[in-house]
């Protein structure tokens, strides 16, 4: 057996951490379940850890995105929408905003374009040298479509931040989205676009939103190989999901060779999360992190702008999966024994009447086989691997069997 090492190189991480408690303004209200309390409790974790304030660590605030930014995405007549809803608070259906998924909010706008905001400056904070690392834990919305709202998602913030890498001179831009839903609307916005190479594993789309994300999505007719999917059985748990990241990812980045990073971190892959069926704990969840960590520095010259994402158990899951996510980019990992201080818990206590968990663990120890020692044809996550590795690979130049 083998398990991915949790300490990466923490070589000049210079992280930069986007934040302004506006961002709890991103609400579609009481019961649903993207709640804004799951980043207000990450933020107020990682600060009673710490981890933000680490050497080389830099908490800063933004300006909310520009119409002409949202533009590099959104059509115009969108965004009007938008705008329009968050000012009156009526429905405008047609584009996905008053429905079920994405109820109308006053001041969904502002919010949102708040969201967009922060990960442009993460963008911008990175590809000009401010940092080597950027973090949003309140991005990684990246249901939203050009045109529409879907899957709680109102701006696509990090197709947003590669459209700004792209402007602002970047020819490779590589993105990760280790959601448990695949990662459509940034894969839609780059598909026959050959400077981005999208990368997602999710859950399979025959059981779960948004029914996409099958192996054989690999690009447009300009962009042949630049989109990568790994759709994975319900049941998954940390040991195979690592051993299809190991498969595929590390190996996809190489042959793209990326100038910038961009992953999501959706923390809803989670055994406990109410909305889907992987069994992923925090500990894989961290190593998954790492991992990321490692490759941005191997494969982008350490330029890794990271975003929140998924994630609906807002007080077991989510807190701890993103501070680790904070940690690991500051180049400081929290050790998965440490124990939760008591202030947090009693913050968690007064903010949702919940018991929050006691240590930064699920108290599993994270271990896989890798692939290249041989794979069984009669496993699913085996199947789902070969899969992907012969819809795409052959694009990228590489032997789809190779192990």
């Amino acid at each position: 057996m083998s398990s991915l090492p949790p300490e990466p190189s923490t070589e000049g991480c210079g992280l930069r951490v986007l934040w302004d408690d506006r961002l709890t303004s991103y609400d579609f209200g009481p019961g649903h379940p993207m709640n804004p309390v799951r980043v207000e409790l990450t933020v107020a974790l990682a600060r009673a850890l710490g981890v933000l304030d680490g050497p080389d660590v830099t908490v800063t605030g933004f300006d909310a995105a520009d119409d002409a930014l949202l533009r590099l995405v959104h059509e115009e007549a969108y965004i009007a929408a938008v705008r329009h809803a968050g000012a009156t608070g009526l429905a405008e259906e047609r584009y996905g905003i008053g429905t079920e998924d994405n109820p109308v909010f006053l001041g969904m706008h502002e919010a949102s374009a708040l969201v967009a905001g922060a990960s442009v400056a993460a963008a911008r904070a990175v590809w000009t040298g401010e940092a080597r690392h950027a973090v949003n834990v309140s991005g990684g919305l990246h249901h939203a479509l050009a045109g529409s709202a879907s899957g709680f998602c109102v701006y696509n913030d990090p197709a947003i931040a590669i459209a700004w890498l792209l402007e602002n001179g970047a020819e490779r831009v590589a993105y990760v989205d280790i959601d448990v839903h695949h990662g459509d609307g940034v894969q839609d916005a780059f598909y026959n676009d050959p400077r981005v190479l999208t990368i997602s594993l999710h859950e399979s789309p025959r059981s779960l939103f948004p029914g996409t994300g099958f192996p054989t999505e690999t690009g447009g007719p300009d962009a042949i190989g630049s989109a990568v999917n790994i759709a994975l059985p319900p049941g998954t748990s940390d040991g195979p999901w690592l051993r299809a990241f190991d498969a595929v990812v590390p190996q996809a980045l190489r042959a793209f060779r990326p100038q910038v990073l961009v992953t999501q971190h959706g923390a809803d892959a989670h055994a406990l999360d109410p909305l889907a069926h992987l069994l992923l704990t925090v500990d894989g969840q961290r190593t998954a992190h790492a991992a990321l960590h490692r490759l941005a520095h191997e494969v982008a010259d350490g330029r890794w702008i990271a975003t929140g994402g998924g994630g609906y158990e807002l007080v077991q899951v989510v807190p701890r999966a993103w501070t680790h996510l904070l940690a690991e980019a500051s180049g400081r990992p929290v050790a998965p024994g440490t124990q939760t201080p008591d202030d947090w818990r009693e913050l968690v206590r007064a903010r949702t009447d919940e018991i929050a968990p006691r240590r930064m663990t699920d108290g599993r120890t994270v271990e896989f086989r890798p692939f290249d020692s041989g794979y069984d044809p009669a496993n699913p996550v085996d199947q789902a691997i070969v899969a992907t590795r012969r819809a795409v690979f052959p694009d990228l130049g590489l032997d789809p069997l190779e192990i």
